[in-house]
């Protein structure tokens, strides 16, 4: 029922995309030469509808590129399909796109369809996600390798260095899972040696860590912490597993299941309030939008950047193979500062 209902909402979200992006397609363009982003379309391929995250990031598409004057085209949602992400760049190349800003959630399978954007001479913007192969104007994304390190620490110190932890993993076909996981697991043997892991890959859906977890569970009923590579995905079937064993308890509690997440939306915050998770990475969604859109302008206009700190608090790094990579902020989000203004998820509606 939570997946059809995130559907549903993604479903909504693309629909209110097409009206607001409609509006502003006929908006009158500032002037601008040929080629200049001020009369070139701009396109964005949405990677998935059920998910809070992206639906998040969604939300803030039609937001940034009118405060940028972009001349947006209609989003499309390759629901997390790889073949659908290629025909909808396909696509968006045929009807006249001048940049494309995706989020790849295959890595390792988008390097043709780069190669072909790449000889049509149009720039692609990855967003979040980083592709193993092929080459693209710029990567906006948070250091992920953190993300596990920020979560191994907290679980640890949390634990007191003993104890077992479950790892939801993200897909391993994602350079954001590989990262997450690597990382998280580099921690733990040589920070917390002391702390058993059982890795869990999910594919990043919900329904595989519930099941995951319960397996474990009725194994292991001594598990005492969860990382939850994704909780866009899995923080709803995860507690409302936890709900049905009387584990979400107050961490006083010594039942109690530390948990930390990724993502940063406003139900991971709701959560934390509540004291049935611990913690959480935000990931910037507002950022990612605003400046996936940045970059993709700058494209269209002939613009190049170099490694070394922004404007904007971010710092742009040379990953390899000619790909430069802009890394924003990504906070550690606990009861201690949940109610920060200044976070994403305390500014949009859950």
């Amino acid at each position: 029922m939570e997946l059809t209902r995130r559907a549903t909402l993604g479903a909504a979200i693309v629909a209110a995309l097409v009206a607001t992006t409609a509006a502003c397609n006929s908006a009158e363009s500032p002037s601008g030469g040929e080629g200049s982003s001020a009369n070139s379309q701009i396109a964005v391929d949405l990677p998935r509808a059920d998910s809070d995250f992206w639906n998040s990031y969604a939300k803030y598409i039609p937001q940034f590129a009118q405060e940028q004057g972009i001349n947006l085209m209609t989003p499309t949602n390759s629901q997390n399909d790889i073949a659908k992400l290629v025909a909808n760049a396909q696509a968006l190349s045929s009807q006249g796109a001048k940049a494309i800003v995706m989020a790849p959630q295959d890595t390792g399978a988008i390097a043709t369809t780069l190669a072909q954007l790449g000889q049509k001479k149009i720039p692609v913007v990855s967003v979040d996600t980083r592709p193993d192969k092929g080459k693209v104007f710029m990567v906006v994304r948070a250091d992920n390798r953190a993300y596990g390190q920020k979560a191994c620490e907290f679980l640890g110190e949390k634990l007191g260095g003993k104890g077992k932890v479950v790892e939801f993993q993200g897909s391993l076909s994602s350079v954001n899972g590989r990262d997450r996981s690597e990382a998280f697991a580099e921690c733990m043997k040589s920070k917390f040696p002391g702390i058993t892991v059982f890795e869990e890959p999910t594919e990043w859906e919900g329904a595989k860590a519930s099941a995951a977890l319960q397996t474990r569970l009725a194994q292991h009923p001594d598990i005492k912490g969860i990382y939850m590579q994704a909780g866009g995905v899995f923080l709803a079937p995860t507690l409302q597993l936890l709900r049905s064993r009387n584990l979400l308890v107050p961490a006083a509690d010594p039942k109690h299941v530390f948990i930390v997440s990724n993502d940063g939306i406003p139900q991971e915050f709701e959560a934390i309030r509540k004291g049935e998770i611990d913690a959480t990475v935000s990931q910037p969604a507002d950022l990612y939008a605003k400046y996936a859109l940045f970059y993709a302008k700058a494209a269209v206009d002939g613009k190049t950047f170099q490694p070394g700190p922004t404007d904007h608090g971010s710092n742009i790094v040379d990953v390899g193979n000619g790909i430069l990579e802009d890394q924003l902020p990504a906070p550690l989000v606990t009861a201690a500062n949940v109610d920060d203004k200044t976070l994403w998820g305390n500014q949009i509606g859950g």
